[in-house]
């Protein structure tokens, strides 16, 4: 069976108007090709390197098949149906399987092996194809009305199949160069990342269900405390980890058992709680929304049924309320994943190290040898919680 065979039965009907975001977004790749720098070459990590266009980086054939390819995608959004839009899928998997491989020519034409320092980046223009490329993914995915499991998994194999591609042919390539100088410093820090965020998003969690819980119970509490979890959105990330620092660093020094628990003005002990106090909003508001919005009908049929109060609860309201609290715990996630990154300016380590680091360096492969490992988790957490919030949905994939 082939891939379009297991995929569902889109929902679509015939239409004899071209998808005008298809189009669109073919004409800006198509723009981004040949308007802008494919990627840049640098004899060493000190030199700004210098850019090189389509022609140079892919010779004819490369760019007339890149724009073949572009002009292809187009083409079939101007008649949009399912079997059209199916190859259009395809199209939009084939260019981001073969951009790796595009990198690769370019290195053969563009470094000179007498210079073993050199160094090729990726310029403006792959990332403005990959970036259109990924919301053409989300377009066809709509249009053909598949799951968000099915993203997933295709970004899932391109990503084997370019990891594949690094690690084995493009060690000319600088982000490659920057990852296997610090390869276990970077596996470091994405650990630090992962578990900081896994506890932050935990503990808020559990207190933004305990919170919504007892606004449910009093009402006047509600307003109070959406205000000061309102509040505590308007301030800056940075401004309230600097915020943070001095009353810590006055409790770990006059309190000994927080000094013994390793409370101190900077490290985890900050992050940990700007993270929770930011991620608290969305997580009240969700539970207490999804809590609210039971149909009175259903608990009244339970109640009949001889339900006890606790019963109706765990076995009526939860399970209903469960897609939307779960659509809680995704933006929390997400949320937390990147405001995490600021947290190393604090001294708690994580990806931000790398951001920062490069950032003070003038390197920007350092830069993205840390925002690319963030940008990643991210989707991965967005695409795994949404899949499960809509196999939870009343309704959803069987």
């Amino acid at each position: 069976m082939s891939l379009l065979d297991a995929l569902p039965t889109p929902r679509l009907e015939r239409g004899s108007y071209p998808n005008v975001v298809l189009v669109s977004l073919s004409a800006v790749m198509l723009a981004a090709i040949w308007g802008l720098d494919a990627v840049s070459m640098a004899p060493n990590r000190i030199v700004q390197g210098a850019g090189a266009g389509v022609m140079e980086a892919l010779g004819w054939p490369g760019a007339l098949l890149a724009s073949l390819l572009v002009l292809a995608l187009g083409t079939l959004a101007f008649r949009p149906n399912p079997t059209n839009y199916s190859a259009a899928l395809g199209v939009v998997v084939l260019i981001l399987a073969l951009m790796p491989f595009g990198l690769m020519v370019a290195g053969h034409f563009l470094i000179d092996p007498a210079l073993p320092q050199a160094r090729l980046g990726i310029g403006a223009g792959y990332w403005v194809v990959l970036f259109v490329l990924l919301l053409c993914l989300i377009e066809l995915r709509l249009r053909l009305a598949l799951t968000r499991l099915w993203p997933m998994l295709i970004l899932a194999g391109v990503g084997l199949l370019w990891w594949l591609c690094a690690w084995l042919w493009l060690g000319d390539l600088a982000l490659v160069q920057e990852y296997r100088a610090r390869d276990q410093q970077l596996i470091r820090a994405v650990g630090q990342h992962v578990v900081l965020v896994g506890v932050a998003v935990s503990i808020s969690v559990v207190l933004g269900t305990l919170l919504a819980l007892l606004m449910r119970r009093y009402a006047r509490l509600q307003k109070g405390a959406f205000a000061v979890l309102n509040f505590l959105q308007t301030i800056p990330s940075l401004a309230l980890f600097g915020l943070l620092l001095a009353p810590l660093a006055w409790l770990s020094a006059n309190v000994p058992v927080l000094a013994e628990l390793g409370v101190s003005g900077i490290g985890n002990t900050p992050a940990l709680i700007a993270l929770v106090a930011y991620s608290l909003l969305p997580m009240v508001r969700n539970t207490y929304i999804a809590l609210e919005e039971v149909s009175a009908d259903t608990l009244e049929a339970a109640s009949a049924m001889g339900m006890r109060a606790s019963q109706r609860f765990w076995q009526v309201r939860l399970p209903l309320a469960l897609p939307v609290l779960l659509e809680g715990v995704r933006i929390t996630t997400v949320q937390a994943i990147g405001l995490t990154a600021v947290a190393a300016l604090i001294g708690a380590g994580g990806l931000g190290t790398f951001i920062f680091q490069g950032l003070g360096q003038a390197a920007m492969d350092m830069v993205l040898l840390g925002a690319l490992p963030i940008l990643i988790l991210a989707l991965m957490v967005d695409a795994a919680l949404s899949a499960l919030t809509e196999v939870l949905r009343p309704g959803g994939v069987q």
